[in-house]
């Protein structure tokens, strides 16, 4: 087992992407928006991974920053495709509050690698 798969972040990271698949990506969105929203959900979890490989705590909190980046472009995708109706109301804010927690999950990683 890599260590990255016992992080509870990760693990949750994980599930945002399975829903986030099932539920938006299947929508008649155009292409680049489509393209680009599987590629920013999909980097929060690589990011997170390859984080966790890295020796030194600069390079993880480094990896971790660009995860917290790249879920903070899939919640900007998610709240445009929100605002033009591509998606419910409802859909965008269960995948905001979604995204809240694994930002503060994000934060505190981070915090925590401070040197």
């Amino acid at each position: 087992m890599f260590d990255f798969e016992n992080l509870i972040v990760y693990q949750k990271t994980r599930r945002f992407n399975q829903l986030l698949r099932a539920k938006v990506l299947p929508k008649s969105l155009d292409r680049t928006t489509h393209h680009q929203l599987r590629r920013s959900s999909l980097s929060i979890m690589l990011n997170i991974a390859e984080g966790s490989g890295r020796f030194s705590d600069r390079d993880k909190r480094r990896f971790f920053i660009m995860a917290r980046g790249s879920l903070f472009e899939t919640v900007a995708i998610l709240q445009l495709i929100s605002e033009e109706r591509q998606i419910e109301r409802k859909l965008f804010e269960e995948f905001y509050l979604f995204a809240d927690e694994l930002s503060k999950m994000l934060y505190a990683m981070i915090r925590k690698l401070e040197g």
